[in-house]
């Protein structure tokens, strides 16, 4: 019985159907393994931007992430190598011992990687600190406003 139903699942992948006239197909995705429902038009149009291979929204954006931020200029296939070594890496490591503090870790680090980035404008990050209070202060006995 199990043997039928991974056998069902693994058909999945060649599955096409119509919905609302426009045929459907599942795509897995060849960095992280997402599966999503796609035309084949979409899927065409993916593979033909990264030489054949297709990859989900969240990792197409990251490798136009990565060519971006990249120091030196990388081709499209550089970037997704980079990214796809990422994500094996991701995929074999095994879950964090805690993960509160890894989730406020690498919050943290995304944070100050984001104010740290350099700006294309060449506009400094926007500073937290506040200008003026938005207390009241007493002087004298009396109440003064600082805003």
């Amino acid at each position: 019985m199990a043997a039928a139903v991974f056998q069902e699942t693994k058909k999945m992948d060649s599955i096409k159907y119509k919905n609302n006239q426009s045929e459907v197909e599942f795509a897995e995705c060849d960095c992280c393994g997402l599966t999503e429902e796609c035309t084949p038009a979409y899927i065409a149009r993916v593979r033909e931007k990264f030489e054949g291979r297709w990859l989900c929204g969240l990792c197409s954006e990251a490798v136009k992430d990565e060519t971006v931020r990249s120091e030196e200029d990388i081709t499209i296939n550089e970037a997704l190598d980079r990214h796809m070594k990422f994500c094996e890496q991701f995929k074999s490591s095994s879950p964090p011992a805690n993960p509160a503090e890894d989730l406020i870790s690498a919050m943290k680090h995304l944070l100050l990687r984001t104010l740290d980035s350099p700006r294309k404008n060449g506009s400094s990050p926007t500073s937290f600190a506040r200008s003026k209070s938005c207390f009241s202060t007493l002087s004298n006995g009396e109440v003064k406003s600082q805003v």
